[in-house]
């Protein structure tokens, strides 16, 4: 059961959980017949999933929760100028500890650029050691405005070809995620090369 960010993909300073409450409270009730999990992704905050768990109360099914990353400058996360941060501005590693604490069985990382995820998942998994930790990237070309996800056309990235995708996801499995896969602008393509290359 897919959830997602209700008042705007990106914008942790849109949300209020006053207002997100019976737009999720609506996706869990018509979800929750057919899911197998939960899934919170997209999120921005810990706001964002400390709602989600407060409204699935004791549900034992596994949660599993996905944060987008603050990735305007990618380039310095690569190169260890900047630390990976949620797009709310909070750490990683206390994102990891957040998702521990919320019983999550799952922390993934999803909907950015591929360049900030190795490092993420490295803080992850030094801040929550036994904590499953996956990666969706999506191939977004890098925007340099401040609208939500779903407010404005982003192009493809040309350079994000599968095989090249490919060389990303090993970084990851590299620093420690055990699932990879992919989010916006990733073909069934890519998902195939990685299928080949990582089973």
């Amino acid at each position: 059961g897919s959830l997602p960010p209700v008042l705007g993909s990106y914008r942790p300073d849109l949300f209020n959980a006053e207002a997100a409450r019976p737009i999720l409270e609506v996706l869990i009730e018509g979800l929750s017949p057919y899911a197998d999990i939960w899934l919170a992704e997209t999120q921005s905050s810990l706001a964002e999933v400390s709602l989600v768990r407060e409204l699935l109360d004791d549900d034992p099914r596994p949660l599993w929760l996905s944060f987008t990353l603050d990735d305007h400058d990618a380039k310095a996360v690569l190169s260890g100028a900047a630390k990976p941060v949620l797009r709310s501005g909070e750490p990683i590693a206390d994102a990891a500890r957040h998702a521990m604490a919320l019983g999550a069985s799952a922390l993934l990382f999803n909907c950015s650029q591929p360049e900030v995820m190795a490092d993420a998942v490295r803080v992850a998994r030094d801040a929550a050691p036994g904590l499953r930790v996956g990666v969706y990237a999506n191939a977004f070309a890098s925007e340099a405005d401040d609208s939500a996800a779903n407010e404005t056309l982003h192009g493809i990235r040309a350079d994000l070809t599968p095989p090249l995708y490919l060389g990303w996801a090993k970084r990851w499995v590299d620093a420690g995620a055990t699932m990879v896969g992919g989010c916006c602008g990733i073909s069934p393509e890519h998902i195939g090369e990685l299928a080949k290359a990582l089973k």
